[in-house]
């Protein structure tokens, strides 16, 4: 009976039940997480539940629609104790709904996850507002640039080494643009690009920003976002280098490097681009600005947040901290600065063995966005006026024509 009680109810439910029973705390966390990552995640959970009697975490995923459902939660007082946020909605820390956590976790160990001088402070930074933090980021997956050896070796052009730059780059994008079966139609492309990769990275090696470090200006008409954002718009559908839009809506994005059409693909270092089967992948860090060296990349990040309305704010925040201990075994790349080495990385994820050292390196350089309280509607503008229009040529204006024209739609969110 029991069995059958627990296959029809879920595991998660029947420790709450067991908790309640006990006179134990329940602490909720609700994720993102589908089926196959939800079971991942319950293991640790597990292990976590098994080693102390203080309090239970239960796992109660919301698999679609999330950020809609966490909010619709929230404002009706129904939420969970503790969040996953990805960066763009740590935002919502402005609204005052997250929990400040710099008081709790002040007295932990170093080089523990809730040592926060352990935390890349790029990635860090995403979780700070007004002085305060409100999270503890368990993924920083910077950009890498994941290629295939077999389409060098076939066009006779040597693989990506440490070191090179955007120059290096181009070069070799165009010398792998090939018509490989001779109908007068190309075929095989260097590089693909279709709004990803994120042109911050090319702005940052060349020495600009979107938004300054105080928050008051949106500099994109500066000569170094410029020039950053006109080599990014070169790489994007570029018939000699990269396929048209229309290609890549009709054969797929990623699907056309499994293809092995595509020599050279900009993604996250999590992705599994190099373990496709039938092709031969290395991964290296992106590309240097060829004047300064700088290889800054963008890193796609994520936190757990607690509840600023939970029950229980201790058990909480130390369920928080003990969670985030464990995904950071689990999930690549791991935020901390102690932990930011090939054996680690490995360790977290076998599969990456191969590639952890240039991963490593790239992690060094990562950047995040700026996050600030009405970071959503910046993002909209910048996307509907600026970008969007350059990339999909839908303006005839240049890159810094229309940047002193959107600059100050930017600024009034800032105010």
């Amino acid at each position: 009976m029991m069995k059958r009680l627990i296959t029809t109810l879920g595991l998660g439910l029947v420790l709450a039940i067991s908790a309640a029973a006990q006179d134990v705390p329940t602490i909720i966390i609700s994720t993102w997480a589908g089926v196959g990552e939800a079971a991942e995640l319950q293991v640790l959970i597990d292990e976590i539940n098994a080693s102390q009697s203080d309090y239970q975490i239960v796992h109660r995923p919301i698999p679609s629609d999330y950020y809609t459902q966490v909010k619709t939660q929230i404002a009706g007082g129904t939420g969970a104790d503790l969040y996953w946020m990805d960066q763009n909605n740590m935002a919502l820390a402005a609204e005052g709904i997250f929990l400040p956590i710099d008081e709790c976790v002040a007295d932990s160990p170093a080089q523990t996850a809730g040592d926060l001088n352990d935390y890349y402070p790029g990635i860090l930074a995403v979780n700070q507002f007004d002085g305060q933090t409100f999270g503890l980021p368990w993924i920083a997956q910077p950009v890498v640039v994941y290629y295939n050896r077999g389409l060098f070796e076939a066009a006779g052009v040597d693989v990506p080494q440490p070191g090179w730059t955007w120059d290096d780059f181009i070069e070799k994008a165009k010398a792998l643009t090939l018509d490989t079966n001779g109908d007068g139609v190309t075929d095989q492309w260097g590089f693909i690009n279709n709004g990803w990769p994120p042109p911050f990275i090319f702005v940052w090696q060349a020495g600009g920003e979107p938004i300054s470090a105080d928050f008051t200006t949106s500099p994109i008409d500066s000569p170094e976002f410029i020039e950053g954002f006109e080599f990014y718009l070169s790489t994007a559908y570029n018939p000699e280098l990269s396929p048209s839009r229309e290609t890549i809506a009709e054969q797929g994005f990623g699907e056309m490097f499994k293809a092995g059409k595509i020599a050279m693909f900009m993604g996250g270092a999590a992705d599994d681009l190099d373990r496709v089967e039938g092709l031969d992948v290395g991964v290296i860090a992106v590309p240097a600005h060829p004047r300064t060296g700088d290889n800054t990349t963008f890193a796609w990040n994520a936190s757990t947040v607690i509840n600023a309305n939970t029950a229980n704010p201790e058990l909480a925040c130390r369920a928080l901290v003990a969670l985030t201990e464990k995904i950071h075994t689990w999930k690549i790349v791991s935020p901390r600065i102690s932990q930011a080495n090939a054996e680690h990385l490995a360790a977290s994820e076998p599969r990456k063995a191969a590639s952890a050292e240039a991963i490593i390196e790239a992690a060094q350089n990562m950047r995040a966005l700026p996050i600030f309280g009405n970071y959503a509607r910046w993002d909209s503008i910048f996307w509907s006026e600026f970008w969007g229009p350059l990339l999909n040529n839908e303006t005839d204006l240049s890159v810094a024509e229309l940047a002193e024209e959107v600059r100050p739609d930017l600024e009034d969110t800032l105010e």
